[in-house]
């Protein structure tokens, strides 16, 4: 299965399906972003809670996949201080 995303205007929520496996469990990560973890501990997808207030249009969806070599692929940096301080 592919990536796939959903929008349902009902409950205003965003659904980011990464893989079709069983889901085990979720966590709210951030405020209002729940992720979703199958059974071998990987993220299965995301969930946005009141989408319509972060995401500019619901209803379209334009990504762009780009594949880099190691040396060019960004190093993230531990924050100075955690979420929310």
């Amino acid at each position: 299965m592919a990536m796939k995303v959903e929008y349902d205007k009902e409950t205003d929520t965003l659904t980011i399906r990464l893989r079709e496996v069983r889901i085990k469990e979720s966590d709210e990560v951030r405020p209002g972003v729940i992720a979703d973890f199958g059974y071998d501990g990987g993220v299965v997808g995301f969930e946005v809670l009141s989408a319509s207030k972060v995401v500019e249009k619901t209803r379209e969806c334009q990504f762009a996949v780009e594949e880099t070599r190691p040396a060019e692929a960004a190093v993230r940096e531990k924050p100075d201080k955690p979420y929310g301080q």
